[in-house]
């Protein structure tokens, strides 16, 4: 990139299309979880939970770029709800396991279903979202190196 895109308005600035972006998806599933008091960084510990259980906090902590001190009062909070449960791990007893509890296994479609209806209720079909995730990826590598 180049000097010239700072001559560009706001609305033409990739970091503002970024910032609104974010912003909205927060807004977004913020309404599809309100259901079931989770909130989005919750929502988002539970999907990497979904996608392996029984876990190390530190492994959650890197797939989601979460730094220990953001995401142990979100898995406190999601312990005392009742979403998942954390235990010592016996091959090591410093560190935390964190697991899926019966409520989540059992929700989880129910909270699928909520997130994609708010998600047509949005109209966001014309976007091409494999692309766009492609694309996000990039950048974040980008950012990241």
């Amino acid at each position: 990139m180049e000097e010239s895109i700072f001559d560009r308005a706001l609305e033409d600035q990739l970091c503002f299309e970024v910032y609104r972006s974010a912003s909205g998806f927060g807004k977004m599933y913020n309404r599809a979880l309100k259901e079931f008091q989770l909130t989005f960084p919750q929502y988002l510990v539970l999907l990497a939970l979904w996608d392996e259980d029984h876990v190390y906090i530190k492994h959650i902590g890197e797939q989601l770029g979460m730094g220990i001190g953001t995401l142990n009062p979100i898995l406190n909070r999601l312990e005392k709800q009742g979403w998942l449960t954390k235990e010592s791990s016996l091959l090591d007893k410093r560190a935390m396991v964190v697991s899926l509890s019966e409520k989540s296994i059992h929700s989880k479609k129910a909270i699928h279903s909520a997130v994609l209806s708010e998600v047509n209720a949005c109209n966001l079909a014309d976007i091409d979202g494999l692309f766009l995730i492609q694309q996000l990826k990039l950048l974040n590598q980008a950012m990241n190196q």
